[in-house]
């Protein structure tokens, strides 16, 4: 009983997008995109700073290997 309603009320509701209901594409003006670029920017560079785990390291040693030896 409740799936039915269910399926008549998803019948009954307007298929819309985001789009649809702002009228245009969002978008967000220079500044907002300059901010969110900066700390994008910022949290990427402090990744970078981090070492590589020792794992990793092995693991990328090892397909180094098996790549020079099927060459």
């Amino acid at each position: 009983m409740t799936g039915d309603k269910g399926n008549k009320l998803a019948r009954a509701l307007p298929r819309t997008s985001p789009d649809d209901k702002l009228g245009t594409k969002a978008k967000l003006d220079s500044g907002s995109q300059k901010r969110i670029g900066d700390q994008l920017r910022a949290m990427y560079d402090e990744l970078m700073q981090q070492p590589v785990p020792d794992r990793f390291r092995e693991l990328l040693d090892q397909l180094d290997r098996k790549k020079e030896g099927s060459q």
